[in-house]
């Protein structure tokens, strides 16, 4: 039986006057099978285009902090909440080096089958 999902996609913003951004990530929650994870990639080549003065160490530790809120493997407050909490407070908007899209839904029956999926087709380079 499917299940309601709802997922974002993580962007990096290097220079926030230019509003210009890569996808970096994707964030999936599934309140009925209890599942939320975060799946990322950083493609070094396309950030530099959009800033070569971008701190890439900065990009990836930021980027292991947002998994580890979302499987709870933080020592951060954030741990100590529940999953729906944590997604609804990651994918809060903001202006920061790491900022999420619109939050969209659907139907799966496998909640990490298709984290792999959105992760393939909306964050990895294309072929």
């Amino acid at each position: 039986m499917p299940h309601v999902f709802e997922y974002a996609l993580l962007r990096a913003v290097p220079r926030q006057d230019r509003g210009e951004f890569v996808n970096v990530g994707v964030l999936l929650y599934c309140a009925d099978r209890q599942f939320l994870r975060c799946k990322t990639h950083v493609d070094a080549d396309r950030l530099l285009a959009l800033d070569p003065r971008i701190d890439l160490d900065l990009v990836q530790s930021s980027l292991r902090l947002w998994c580890g809120s979302c499987d709870g493997s933080t020592n951060a407050p954030i741990a100590g909440t529940t999953l729906g909490q944590r997604f609804r407070w990651l994918t809060a908007p903001r202006s920061t080096l790491l900022q999420t899209s619109p939050t969209h839904t659907g139907l799966t029956e496998d909640p990490e089958q298709q984290l792999d999926h959105l992760w393939r087709a909306l964050v990895l380079p294309p072929n």
